[in-house]
């Protein structure tokens, strides 16, 4: 087993891509899903987030890996439910923490949330369905170097993410993203790191956010926050609706 995992955490470190490792929400902290060990451990862990393939990329933002992961290539084709959720309140922060992220990798990041079924995220799938509100988005500093995921490229760097006040309590699935435009000159070139975690949030919010989008479907490969070279001094837009607020 450590000789497989070693082997694992190797290949893992050569591809130097990403995923998020951990999380703290409502004060408590979770280990997220482990790529190159929880399929290997008996009994698999219980985790909060969705099951990811690995730190390698999605590319085609017509499929259903955009979401919240996967690897359609290899017949796996999207994520599946986690079976279970962390609590928090509306308003709070939401502090993550990915694997150190390369350098090179530069581009934003972006968080959306759907709205689960009143039992919760435990079974829900969300397809193609508009389901999806952006609650934060982080792109190019003007036309500098300094991008949303500029953080993750130093050890130890956490990013956050705050939960609407105004929405109203129940469970939700959170979908968090860097998309690296390194090679972004022409489509497909950008590449999108997706997951997703799911919340039970609590509060007395009442609002219900408007202007839904679909994964896949929120994206497509003309957009100009996808299709974009990286390495002119230009402003970038980041892709997908305009970001929620209460």
């Amino acid at each position: 087993m450590k000789v497989v995992l070693s082997t694992l955490a190797f290949a893992a470190a050569v591809a130097a891509h990403g995923y998020v490792d951990n999380a703290t929400i409502g004060g408590q902290d979770y280990v997220f899903y482990q790529p190159y060990q929880d399929p290997y451990m008996s009994p698999v862990p219980e985790r909060i987030s969705r099951v990811v393939q690995g730190n390698g990329p999605i590319q085609d933002v017509t499929i259903a890996d955009l979401q919240c992961g996967g690897y359609s290539e290899g017949g796996i084709v999207g994520s599946k439910p986690a079976a279970l959720h962390a609590t928090a309140a509306a308003g709070s922060d939401v502090t993550l923490h990915w694997t150190l992220w390369p350098t090179s990798h530069v581009g934003p990041l972006v968080t959306y949330m759907a709205k689960c079924p009143d039992a919760g995220c435990n079974d829900y799938m969300p397809g193609s369905a508009a389901v999806w509100f952006k609650i934060k988005e982080e792109g190019r500093v003007g036309t500098t170097d300094v991008w949303g995921d500029t953080p993750t490229m130093t050890a130890g760097n956490p990013v956050n993410y705050t939960i609407p006040a105004c929405i109203t309590p129940g469970y939700y699935l959170v979908r968090h993203e860097i998309i690296a435009l390194h090679s972004a000159y022409a489509y497909p070139g950008a590449q999108f790191y997706p997951g997703c975690h799911q919340l039970k949030v609590t509060g007395s919010g009442t609002k219900t956010p408007e202007g839904l989008v679909g994964f896949p479907g929120a994206y497509q490969g003309t957009d100009a926050g996808i299709t974009y070279d990286a390495y002119k001094a230009q402003t970038y837009t980041v892709p997908g609706p305009a970001v929620f607020t209460c």
